[in-house]
């Protein structure tokens, strides 16, 4: 019988761990599917074993404690497969069968913890870092690390805009509150298909207009319009927070409505169409081949902003993007020189096109039911939104490392 604590790692210790590239190693026993679809992922290569639990346990009888069964069967099962030295991480859904396989390995003298709330903790974990902050204007980037996805809060005086904001969005309300600011502008820069949306909700309590392009309204497949009010986002529009100004660009590509927000002619929020390593993917809506060279125009225009602006994307792919501050951002001139995607802009549109069509990933299913929701075509609980939710977003052109590694 256990008698001790078991040792464990919140997701903010496992994320400052990932975050300092510490080293250790990961036995994660949930199913393989469930594996195959979303693992712990770090700035280096984290070794992961991956055993489903029922595979690991066999018990002798109804009486065996679990962690002793673990404790017979796993060295057998995990021979050679993890090392003699240095942290386990034990890992499943929620954290509570990862417990005794932990208990199990500490048994046989591995240095075992378990991770606090498992993959649904870590999957709703999130960091916030500080991009900017002057009297003029504050930045606030707000990551979901397992995710790979960045929400802001931009405040000028002492009024802030929400942009991209998650589904937990009482997040917001808090830094809002802790910060002394009022929430006076909620907007998404296109209709999200890798997460569902915070901002209708945040908008309603926060008691202020929910703002999305109307091109972005409508679902692509079903072809049927958003079931709230909002108001209409387009182009060439400004907002004012306090003497800082943000406005607007209307870059279609990603989706027919994307916006992006240059905020006080110094950073521009780029939404899904321009990434660190990789620009926004044109086929979630079914029109990859029509759509491709609207973004390859949408990407031209950007490139006109000047080099000294710091790009601010929706979604990051690594955590290795991260600068020395854990920002996920770039200056624009950097990125004209050194990315992929952007250089192939110099070869020309049917160039380009080729290049898009080339590097595909797989659409994801859940993506169309993640839009119905976004639209309010479909209502959902939590436990549906977590398991629509599962997995990085994969909203960026795939990369030729990205799909190495995907491959192995």
């Amino acid at each position: 019988m256990t008698t001790h604590k078991m040792p464990v790692w919140s997701p903010s210790e496992l994320h400052h761990k990932l975050d300092e590239g510490e080293r250790f190693a990961i036995l994660d026993v949930r199913n393989r599917d469930e594996f195959d679809v979303w693992r712990i992922e770090g700035k280096r290569p984290i070794p992961t074993v991956n055993l489903p639990y029922f595979d690991l346990l066999e018990l002798e009888s109804e009486d065996e404690e679990i962690a002793a069964a673990v404790a017979r069967a796993a060295p057998e099962q995990l021979k050679g497969k993890l090392p003699k030295s240095g942290t386990i991480l034990a890992v499943c859904a929620e954290g509570n069968t990862s417990t005794h396989v932990a208990e199990g390995l500490r048994r046989l003298g591995f240095d075992a913890v378990n991770l606090e709330g498992g993959m649904a903790a870590w999957g709703d974990h999130y960091e916030m870092r500080v991009v900017e902050e002057s009297p003029r204007l504050t930045i606030l980037q707000i990551s979901r690390p397992a995710k790979g996805c960045l929400s802001y809060m931009l405040a000028g005086g002492n009024e802030a805009m929400v942009v991209d904001a998650a589904r937990h969005f009482d997040l917001y309300t808090r830094i809002a509150a802790e910060r002394g600011w009022r929430i006076a502008h909620v907007l998404d820069t296109h209709l999200q298909a890798d997460h569902i949306s915070g901002g209708v909700a945040l908008a309603k309590a926060a008691g202020v207009d929910y703002w999305l392009h109307p091109y972005d309204s409508i679902h692509p497949d079903d072809l049927l319009p958003a079931t709230f009010a909002f108001r209409y986002l387009q182009g060439n529009m400004s907002f004012k927070l306090g003497e800082a100004s943000v406005r607007t660009l209307h870059l279609p590509g990603h989706t027919l409505g994307m916006i992006n927000l240059v905020a006080d002619e110094r950073h521009v929020l780029t939404g899904d169409t321009l990434f660190i390593h990789s620009i926004g993917r044109p086929d979630l809506g079914g029109h990859a081949e029509t759509w491709a060279p609207l973004l390859y125009h949408s990407l031209q225009s950007l490139l006109r902003l000047p080099d000294g602006t710091v790009v601010l994307p929706a979604h990051f792919g690594h955590m290795q993007e991260a600068d020395a501050q854990g920002c996920y951002r770039a200056a624009l001139g950097a990125l004209r020189r050194q990315h992929e995607g952007l250089r192939m802009l110099d070869r020309g549109v049917p160039a380009f096109v080729s290049y898009v069509l080339a590097n595909l990933q797989p659409h994801p299913p859940s993506y169309d039911d993640i839009r119905r929701v976004n639209t309010g075509l479909m209502q959902v609980d939590e436990v549906k939104a977590s398991e629509l939710e599962l997995g990085r977003n994969r909203c960026a052109l795939a990369q030729h490392e990205e799909a190495q590694r995907e491959a192995a």
